[in-house]
């Protein structure tokens, strides 16, 4: 199994990790919408260098049909994205990583059927721990009200759902041998392009005090674009690496909920910290298996 695929993605689930930490920090001084219309379009700012590069070819880098499915990908991660901030700003970041999990199970399923993806004895196995952790989880210990908000809890289970669709998109859409094939590079330029279109709306229709002067000044913003743009191009370029198994990448993906955990507890005092590693200690057994 080539290395370089999976620390591209370790770097990738670590610095989501963290970025769901930042994202809380921004959310506590400003709106949902503004952060994530600004969010969006500095990580288009800071592409921009790859312009050049993504408007050559057939109509400005890619076909009709390319430009069709980074939109559809585009817009799943717009509705996800709005379910996790929402969820991230109502509930502690230590249960929401948790909850983020269940997105292997999604990816998995979706890797199985969609690729024809043959999981061995070890990836079965490293599944069925994940899914363990993630039922410990959500009733090992009951938890605080706050902790166990159905809207919020449904909202980052659509956002899971939602981004292992969109994963499973990279992975048919850098596929070097696929019809619509889209390089790493441009997909992910105008991927932001289109992000920031449908959260420039959102934000324009949005009924919530927005704030937009506050939010420029608000430093997490910036921090996570820059976190976002570079994971993102070490993920994009794991799917282009053609040994690349979406099973195998959804699994190292969650290493970052270790992260978040005891971010969680660090930065925003969360109780009940040595539960939730206990869970997660089941989740990364599942993960480490999972890879092997």
């Amino acid at each position: 199994m080539s290395l370089i695929w999976i620390l591209l993605t370790l770097f990738y689930g670590l610095t989501k990790g963290a970025r769901e930490l930042v994202k809380k920090k921004a959310l506590e001084k400003s709106s949902v919408p503004c952060v994530l219309f600004l969010y969006s379009l500095l990580g288009l700012i800071f592409l921009l260098p790859d312009a050049a590069f993504s408007l050559t070819g057939t109509i400005w880098g890619l076909g009709p049909m390319q430009y069709a499915l980074v939109a559809v990908k585009s817009f799943m991660i717009f509705i996800a994205w709005i379910c996790s901030f929402r969820a991230i700003k109502k509930i502690p970041i230590s249960v929401y990583s948790l909850l983020d999990l269940s997105r292997v199970i999604f990816a998995t399923l979706l890797g199985v059927i969609v690729l024809h993806e043959v999981m061995g004895l070890n990836q079965i196995f490293g599944l069925m721990l994940v899914a363990l952790g993630l039922l410990f989880l959500r009733f090992g210990k009951k938890k605080a009200p706050e902790e166990t908000g159905a809207v919020y809890v449904f909202m980052a289970l659509v956002s899971c759902l939602l981004n292992a669709l969109s994963g499973l998109m990279d992975k048919i859409l850098t596929n070097t041998e696929a019809p619509y094939y889209v390089s790493s590079m441009q997909l992910q330029f105008w991927y932001m392009l289109f992000l920031t279109i449908f959260y420039g709306l959102y934000l324009a229709f949005s009924k919530e005090k927005l704030g937009l002067k506050a939010a420029l000044k608000n430093r997490w913003i910036w921090l996570l674009s820059i976190m976002f743009i570079l994971a993102d191009r070490a993920l994009f370029i794991a799917n282009e690496i053609p040994d690349s198994k979406v099973t195998v990448m959804t699994l190292i993906k969650q290493s970052g909920c270790l992260v978040s955990i005891v971010g969680g507890r660090l930065f925003f005092k969360e109780k009940n910290i040595g539960f939730k590693l206990v869970c997660a200690g089941v989740i990364i057994a599942g993960i480490v298996i999972g890879v092997m």
